[in-house]
């Protein structure tokens, strides 16, 4: 079996005490050194988890994601639909910022981080840079901000954890 150097990359010790310790360069069997690149960021079912101490998730692509999906949605629609319009549709966009992080534990700058993302995009939706005219908007939208929608999903993950049949997933909550 052949392996696509391309594709691929090598990821040593990304999560933990000895995490800063460097890898050491690969040899392919014809001798070549370096074909593959050693790497701070792993990518798995998507979400993607980068080398630190303490487990930690990236959370960069997600939200440059939704800033793909957000414009593109408000390039399309534009000043032409009403607000509330933009919003169902913003709802397509949500999903992927939150992808997958219910089940990393994020901090307090990383929830204001991903709130930061909706606000700004509400900046621009109502033309204002007013943070009080932004929660009002969407206080009477009833408009929930990822930080809460997070919360929430993390505790129904929790709680189907809880409830699951596996002894690994019952060891790794417990320790």
């Amino acid at each position: 079996m052949s392996v696509n150097f391309k594709k691929s990359c090598c990821l040593r010790r990304p999560i933990g005490l000895r995490c800063d310790i460097g890898c050491a360069e690969i040899v392919s069997l014809s001798g070549q050194v370096g074909l593959i690149p050693c790497t701070n960021v792993m990518r798995y079912l998507g979400v993607r988890s980068i080398k630190s101490r303490v487990f930690r998730c990236s959370l960069t692509m997600a939200k440059r994601s939704f800033y793909r999906a957000a414009n593109s949605i408000f390039g399309k629609v534009g000043r032409i639909a009403y607000e509330e319009v933009t919003l169902h549709l913003e709802t397509k966009c949500i999903p992927v910022l939150l992808y997958g992080l219910e089940a990393c534990p994020l901090t307090k700058n990383e929830f204001s981080s991903i709130d930061f993302v909706v606000n700004r995009f509400f900046m621009k939706l109502f033309k204002s840079s007013n943070i009080a005219v932004i929660n009002e908007c969407q206080k009477c939208l009833s408009f929930q901000l990822p930080s809460e929608r997070l919360s929430h999903r993390t505790s129904q993950f929790l709680s189907k954890v809880a409830l699951a049949d596996n002894n690994f997933i019952k060891y790794a909550t417990h320790v």
